[in-house]
């Protein structure tokens, strides 16, 4: 197959989870024997048009318009105050992108395409215009949605482009039972709703894999010597539960003084986190790095860990929590509401790889450590079982397969 692939993140401009995703899919389906075309979000800096791994990258060059938008957008726009200028270069990048791909490659170069993939609302301008003006089958990933992501409220505009995106799309593949379920309870076409689990490298993500030189590196940076280390890797905002593991830490101190929590990412809550950090009296005993780190670095970062922790107050799917598994690590997981990590974590009986707990409840959050750090040789074993897990039902391949066949009948 053909594929035109639109998603506002991709190599090497990351800001999350759906960046690391694309990335993989797209490898993967190469790999397979495809042709793959993405288009993604130009920061300025990168080249227009480039070829990587045997992909074909478009970058449209966008201009900034977020002083032109407030003059005729919604008033729910407005209120985004000079977030404006974010919602401004995602529709430049979805109109440059659409126009680029329908103009320039389909009529003007006459490539013959089969599928036109978008992802999240921050694609769907480009998923709805190349709909409207090709014959094109197209498919809508929902990675995430504005009433999970708000838990409810959120923006109006955006939930507007999400649901005219699920209206136009031929499919839409989301990334659990517990989404479909909640797209299904919103009024989404339960008739185009397929669930494809997100899946990962586990040769990559593997404890063969390792730079033990780089994770004693990592120990000296935060002054790491018999301590239980417990790790969080994510987006440093609200929804992702860090402030309640934070929250939770006096009471693991408390019984357990010789731990340290480890904070890796970036967001919005940074400055927060480190204030609250301070108001708790709990000094070294968290480490709060707010930055980008390479893929080694990461993996290292799961080999430091005694147990990772994960306590989402909703999460659609949750990818950090099967690299934590393939690294044989157990995991503590936010399993409330909307949470593709309640499906990937057996939290007991043989095959058990971790503990479910409510994000929203910061003596939760502190049980569930507790559990892992009190049984922590039994716990060494819900790391192998984890990994087993992660070997049988996540792995990229047999998510690149299962979204291959959905994409093969439209066909």
């Amino acid at each position: 197959m053909r594929i035109a692939f639109f998603c506002w993140e991709f190599w090497p401009w990351l800001v999350g989870g759906l960046g690391t995703y694309a990335i993989e899919i797209t490898k993967k389906f190469v790999e397979m024997g495809h042709e793959v075309v993405v288009f993604t979000l130009n920061d300025g800096n990168l080249p227009s048009r480039e070829d990587w791994n045997g992909i074909e990258i478009h970058r449209p060059l966008i201009l900034d318009s977020s002083r032109i938008f407030p003059l005729f957008v919604k008033e729910d726009l407005r209120r985004w105050g000079h977030h404006i200028k974010f919602f401004s270069d995602i529709f430049a990048f979805n109109y440059l992108s659409a126009s680029k791909f329908v103009n320039q490659l389909v009529r003007k170069e006459k490539r013959n395409f089969d599928i036109v993939s978008f992802h999240d609302w921050l694609a769907g301008f480009a998923g709805i215009m190349i709909k409207d003006n090709t014959q094109l089958p197209t498919v809508f990933h929902i990675h995430s949605i504005e009433e999970q992501r708000s838990l409810g409220g959120g923006s109006e505009v955006v939930k507007e482009i999400e649901r005219e995106a699920a209206r136009k799309a031929d499919k839409i593949i989301t990334v659990s039972y517990s989404m479909k379920e909640f797209l299904e309870n919103l009024g989404y076409p339960r008739e185009k709703l397929n669930v494809v689990y997100n899946g990962i490298d586990v040769e990559k993500y593997s404890l063969k894999n390792v730079n033990w030189r780089l994770v004693d590196k990592l120990k000296e940076r935060y002054k790491i010597k018999e301590e239980r280390v417990i790790l969080f890797i994510g987006r440093l905002t609200w929804i992702k539960g860090v402030t309640n593991l934070i929250r939770a830490m006096p009471e693991i101190v408390k019984d357990f003084p010789n731990v340290k929590l480890v904070i890796l990412g970036k967001g919005e809550s940074y400055s927060d986190l480190i204030q609250l950090k301070q108001s708790l009296g709990l000094g070294e005993k968290v480490e709060i790095r707010s930055e980008w780190v390479s893929e080694e670095e990461r993996i290292a970062h799961y080999a430091l860990a005694d147990v990772c922790v994960f306590p989402s107050i909703s999460e659609p799917f949750g990818i950090v929590s099967l690299e934590a598994m393939s690294m044989e690590r157990p995991v503590v997981v936010g399993a409330r509401g909307i949470s593709g990590l309640r499906e990937q974590v057996i939290p007991s009986g043989e095959e058990r790889c971790g503990v479910h707990v409510n994000g929203e409840d910061p003596h939760d959050i502190a049980w569930g450590i507790r559990v892992v750090l009190e049984n922590y040789e039994e716990a060494k074993k819900w790391g192998k079982n984890g990994r087993k897990r992660v070997i049988e039902n996540f792995t990229i391949e047999r998510t690149a397969k299962e979204t291959l066949k959905i994409y093969e009948s439209l066909i």
